[in-house]
């Protein structure tokens, strides 16, 4: 399979897809075509998350070791090879040249699926596996990816004979915001005190980045004490700039951590059950899960409509003087109030959903104004009314 003409795609786990469909970034077609309908735009919940049928926290009863959560995905991959339900599995290992850049892999061996676990926060070919699969005559596979790697794989389903006959199931993580390989040690290396012994890395749900060290260790640096040359926008890829999937919503499940309470020892998970095979994926591993109801705490309207005034004419400006990192204490003071007063659980999400959606927005505006009709879901326009903004 080639690369096909177009946008080229970029997003988490370190995962990124081939090359976008110039039409596709955001596809009402393509929701009706996985879930037989749109999501309901007066339905808050499918507005934020996209189409569902159960959602929860949870985690394994016996987290997988050097995992960053508890190993939910991994897990799930594995159960499906093993029980013969896929041949394989497009994912991604690390790597030997840095722990952090990925590398596409077609996983057929419980070890190799085992050591795919893990973040990889970078850009990457994912789907570059498919091909692979195709030439071995793979059927059924199972494919791990973020929201610009699963719009791909959706349409490369609706138009090509050898992927539409293949029986997928489709596993997301949601995704925002990602670099390119040749920033990112220079990201780090401006955050970390020790960089090269970095393992996992996040944006935590209290406001920090949390940087889990090889000897165990946790360093957190808040959001407001980032250096100013690494905490603009100006460094992320244009087409994550151009996304508004952030729940990776065509996926059969999704399995995130942002709408989860924080715990750094027990490290919940959120799970969106979306489709059939969703819930055949999610069953491979119910008993070794543990469960635990969707929380809801704050509320993010405060912070959003602080946030949304940078893309006013009189707030640009105020943003302008205002911009600059904090001292370190200044930000932890300023990081644990947010969390304790702001938004938690899913109304984190919607607050990081918002904030999201809205800069993306005026990013494409822009710089693609003749692409707004085609990279804008229709919901997006619900939220700019809500704080008032010009579309």
């Amino acid at each position: 399979m080639r690369p096909v003409h177009g946008q080229r795609v970029v997003c988490k786990r370190g995962h990124s897809g081939l090359c976008i469909y110039h039409r596709l970034a955001w596809s009402a077609e393509q929701e009706s075509l996985v879930f037989g309908r749109e999501r309901y735009q007066d339905n808050s919940d499918e507005m934020f998350f996209g189409i569902s049928t159960k959602r929860f926290v949870a985690r394994m009863k016996k987290p997988l070791p050097n995992i960053q959560f508890t190993g939910i995905i991994t897990s799930i991959a594995k159960k499906a090879f093993e029980t013969g339900l896929v041949e394989a599995v497009v994912t991604l290992h690390r790597s030997k040249e840095d722990y952090f850049l990925p590398v596409p892999v077609l996983a057929r061996t419980t070890e190799e699926i085992l050591a795919s676990g893990g973040s990889k926060p970078v850009l990457a070919q994912t789907l570059s596996s498919l091909e692979k699969a195709c030439s071995k005559g793979i059927k059924r596979l199972l494919v791990i990816g973020a929201s610009c790697h699963v719009q791909n794989l959706r349409e490369f389903q609706r138009r090509f004979p050898y992927i539409k006959d293949m029986d997928l199931y489709v596993i997301g993580i949601p995704c925002t915001d990602n670099v390119h390989p040749k920033n990112f040690r220079f990201i780090f290396n401006k955050i970390s005190h020790s960089h090269e012994t970095v393992r996992h890395y996040e944006f935590m749900q209290d406001f920090t980045v949390h940087l889990r060290h090889i000897d165990g260790a946790l360093e957190r640096v808040p959001f407001f004490s980032l250096p100013k040359e690494i905490s603009s926008a100006e460094l992320l890829t244009h087409c994550c700039r151009c996304c508004f999937d952030y729940c990776n919503s065509l996926t059969d499940i999704t399995v995130g951590y942002s709408g989860a309470p924080l715990d750094i020892e027990k490290m919940y998970q959120w799970v969106l059950v979306r489709t059939e095979k969703g819930e055949q994926l999610r069953s491979l591993v119910a008993d070794e899960m543990e469960l635990f109801p969707e929380t809801s705490e704050g509320d993010r309207t405060p912070l959003v409509r602080q946030y949304a005034l940078r893309y006013t004419k009189d707030g640009a400006a105020e943003a302008m003087k205002m911009s600059g990192s904090m001292p370190l204490e200044q930000g932890f003071m300023l990081a644990e109030h947010m969390y304790t007063t702001g938004p938690r659980g899913l109304e984190f999400v919607r607050y990081a959903i918002e904030t999201h959606l809205i800069r993306n927005y005026y990013f494409v505006k822009s710089n693609y104004p003749h692409l707004i009709s085609i990279l804008v879901p229709r919901h997006v326009y619900r939220i700019l009314d809500a704080y008032d903004l010009k579309a």
